[in-house]
């Protein structure tokens, strides 16, 4: 029989019971619509990290004080003073890998304008770190070389602090805000960046001098960490080697000691990320896999009912010269349709569902090509897979047998 008669034989076998053919087609429908839906939230999950991690600064490099022992005693990152102003000295002036670094100080308090205050924290830094952490001055300026030698009473305010101290709209630029105890110039508002990625708003922050937050706040002499911005965010490794090196020589370090400072690159933690939601994708395809299992188990099943309930059928066709070939074409035909149509509104219904995650809850989705192609390799797949053994047990019936059955 020709491949256009079977196909019309198999069309007319499947409108003869289409509640049953669509019910047959749902879970195929369902699983498809899954993954494609769990696919895009992944990989939009994913690109929004990475964006939010490249505007924090793709190739920022942070130096923190390593553990070490101090008495016998491991002591935690916080507790050691490895890193001086000696170090961010020399780093500015040597390194050739990076272009530029800011030492990092912090203190966490109270601010007050007025009647108005809210609890934050300041961080002393040098202008660089603006570039390093990509940041702009939206009103008012930054600080200069000149306030950081002379540890300047001044600060730059985020937005959210801003907007906890002056509710009411005032500007304030040249307003002086107390930090605890010492008052603060404020001289500039930074560009407001937002929630990132891991749910901190970067937003509540105020800057200062890192020489007024040292002496004037914390009465230091140390410093509590270095941020740095590599060449290129392909450099970050090299970066990393030469700060290690530079580092260990300035803190004198025999070669079989370990390092007493950390780095971490951003780079790293991009991969970081992405691995975790790389896994987190898979996870949730599979999960939605299952529904597509599911429905190929669903044909198989429905095409044995069909098998029995037309086995006199297929007698006759069998015994006017109809081959088991075309018997089991008959019935695998019908199966891929079922499959395909059911995967072609499945594609459809993911499309429609990914949109409405993102209207609706404002999660970030990205629908990938690859991800729908797959889909509808998957279930036409499932179609061949689950609907041949329903049709070679229809090709392989006796047409006497068959023709005698009730």
């Amino acid at each position: 029989m020709r491949f256009i008669n079977l196909l019309k034989i198999a069309l007319r076998a499947l409108n003869n019971n289409k509640l049953r053919c669509f019910l047959t087609m749902l879970g195929i429908i369902i699983g498809v619509a899954s993954v494609i839906t769990m696919l895009a939230i992944g990989q939009g999950s994913k690109n929004s990290i990475k964006a939010q991690i490249s505007e924090m600064g793709s190739n920022m490099l942070m130096i923190h004080p390593g553990t070490g022992q101090r008495g016998g005693v491991r002591q935690s990152a916080d507790d050691m003073q490895t890193l001086k102003v000696e170090d961010y000295e020399t780093l500015r002036d040597n390194a050739k890998y990076i272009t530029a670094i800011s030492p990092q100080v912090s203190s966490s308090g109270q601010f007050i304008n007025g009647n108005n205050n809210y609890p934050s924290s300041l961080s002393g830094i040098t202008p660089d770190y603006l570039d390093i952490r990509k940041l702009k001055v939206k009103s008012g300026e930054m600080f200069t070389d000149h306030d950081i030698a002379t540890a300047a009473k001044v600060c730059v305010l985020g937005q959210t602090v801003v907007d906890n101290l002056f509710p009411n709209g005032e500007n304030p630029i040249g307003k002086v805000v107390r930090f605890n105890k010492i008052p603060l110039t404020v001289i500039g508002v930074l560009e407001e960046k937002g929630t990132n990625s891991m749910g901190q708003d970067q937003d509540d922050v105020v800057l200062a001098p890192y020489t007024t937050v040292m002496k004037r706040v914390l009465a230091i002499d140390y410093i509590q960490g270095l941020f740095a911005s590599a060449i290129d965010e392909n450099l970050s490794e090299e970066a990393s080697d030469e700060i290690t090196a530079i580092l260990r020589s300035n803190h004198k370090l025999k070669d079989d000691a370990d390092n007493d400072f950390n780095i971490r690159s951003q780079q790293e933690l991009s991969e970081m990320m992405s691995s975790t939601s790389d896994m987190m994708t898979v996870l949730l395809a599979c999960i939605a896999g299952i529904s597509l299992l599911v429905g190929g188990i669903g044909i198989m099943n429905i095409m044995y009912v069909s098998v029995t309930e037309r086995t006199r059928e297929i007698g006759l066709r069998m015994s006017i010269g109809a081959r088991g070939i075309d018997i089991l074409s008959q019935f695998l035909i019908e199966a891929v349709i079922i499959s395909v149509t059911g995967g072609i509104i499945g594609i459809i219904m993911g499309i429609i569902a990914s949109w409405l995650v993102n209207v609706i809850a404002q999660w970030p989705i990205y629908i990938q090509i690859y991800s729908v192609v797959l889909s509808f390799v998957v279930c036409t797949v499932t179609g061949i897979f689950f609907g041949w053994y329903p049709a070679r047990k229809a090709a392989n019936l006796d047409p006497i047998e068959a023709i005698r059955y009730e």
